[in-house]
């Protein structure tokens, strides 16, 4: 008798995971962060967030990060200053990944490139975070601190 195997189809193969990645700037000056106040997003808002966007087609996280950081807040920012801080498996939105940069050395001063989405961008102490954050920022934010590279939010 000949064995009877049932064709393979698409639909029975496991779909692979699409996830979203976004880029967060950990600006450092001293022991103090930059912080924008997000309006008008439709997430979160009046909540202080670090500048971020999301990592478009055909560009790696690094250049993400340094379009970013110019179109937001008007920095200029080389390659080689750019410090892998944190990487974060966010479920928000089916999954994403949340790349954290620390950055120390930049050109221009920052100011508030966008402010149709961010009311004011403000300094505060790496250890007296603002109160009012995006959770998941919050919890990266502390394992930065701690030299955590890895944290999973949400799962």
């Amino acid at each position: 008798m000949a064995e009877t195997i049932a064709p393979h189809t698409t639909s029975s193969k496991p779909q692979r995971h699409k996830v979203t990645g976004d880029v967060h700037l950990a600006l450092r000056r001293g022991s103090g962060v930059l912080f924008g106040q997000r309006q008008n997003t439709g997430f979160e808002d009046g909540a202080w967030h670090l500048p971020s966007g999301h990592l478009e087609a055909d560009e790696s996280v690094i250049e993400a990060l340094i379009r970013e950081a110019e179109e937001e807040i008007g920095v200029i920012i080389k390659p080689e200053d750019v410090h892998f801080a944190h990487i974060m498996h966010n479920s928000s939105s089916g999954g994403r990944m949340a790349f954290f940069f620390t950055v120390r050395a930049w050109q221009g001063d920052p100011e508030n490139r966008e402010p149709e989405k961010c009311t004011d961008l403000q300094w505060f102490s790496a250890d007296t975070l603002p109160e009012h954050m995006i959770d998941y920022c919050r919890e990266a934010m502390a394992h930065i601190a701690a030299n955590r590279p890895f944290s999973v939010y949400g799962w």
